[in-house]
């Protein structure tokens, strides 16, 4: 946090913080089975979850808890966001919530999970986004797709996080001899997903399917831009990339399979 209240707002956020996680177990049950408005949660955390992933429900399976890291951030920040600032930032593991005041920018870098530089995002108070969200395979939830890293821009770093798990699932190839399955309550018995299955890895991929995998998580991204659900997206598996939004926000670095 920057500004005069930093110190204010962190406190703040500490204090927020404390209640955050028992919030989340008392709802868990109903956090887990797909998203329903007639059975509204009542904590603000959970109704946020609910409300970033009912736009996704009619088309895939998904559940609130897609959308739980970035709803957190937005929880957090919101608090923060009530003290004199310039400009801050939650970053709950890569799910990130931001604040801006005009002049203020951003930038953050994308990075591989062995650390590998993928390319970076640059934002100024004037862009509407103020939620960033990555999913992909190898990352801390399960996935159905094979991208190596999905970053995706939005109005809530919610809306980023559940969207950015819609489209790294789009980025699959069905039936693929190389892209290995599991349900996912085997790989993880308290999973949401239950017995869907999850990559649990791939093999070596050629240019063509790599490409035909990426071309898949865009027109998913595509049609989430085209709903208003997201405003950007940036997509990376084994040296390609694809991308949706303004270059100028948008820098991938240049990558060798």
């Amino acid at each position: 946090a920057d500004g005069p209240g930093s110190i204010a707002a962190c406190h703040a956020a500490q204090q927020r913080f404390e209640h955050v996680l028992q919030e989340l177990v008392d709802d868990l049950p109903q956090l887990r089975q797909p998203p329903n408005p007639a059975r509204m949660p009542q904590t603000p955390i959970a109704r946020a979850m609910v409300h970033a992933t009912m736009p996704f429900a009619n088309q895939t399976f998904i559940t609130p808890m897609a959308a739980v890291a970035g709803a957190v951030a937005d929880d957090i920040l919101s608090h923060m966001a009530q003290h004199r600032l310039t400009r801050a930032y939650v970053n709950n593991g890569g799910d990130i919530a931001f604040y801006l005041t005009p002049a203020q920018t951003l930038t953050t870098a994308i990075h591989a999970l062995d650390g590998t530089p993928l390319g970076t995002i640059r934002l100024d108070a004037a862009n509407p986004s103020r939620g960033m969200a990555t999913s992909g395979l190898g990352g801390r939830s399960l996935t159905r797709g094979i991208a190596q890293s999905v970053t995706v821009l939005a109005l809530t770093a919610a809306m980023a996080d559940a969207a950015a798990s819609i489209i790294a699932n789009a980025t699959d190839l069905p039936h693929h001899p190389a892209i290995h399955r599991k349900p996912a309550c085997d790989v993880r018995p308290d999973s949401d997903l239950g017995p869907h299955l999850v990559v649990t890895h791939h093999g070596p991929l050629s240019s063509a399917d790599t490409c035909r995998a990426l071309d898949s998580g865009q027109a998913m991204a595509k049609n989430l831009q085209s709903r208003g659900l997201i405003h950007a997206a940036i997509l990376f598996l084994q040296g390609q990339h694809r991308t949706l939004g303004p270059t100028e926000i948008l820098q991938p670095m240049v990558m060798h399979a």
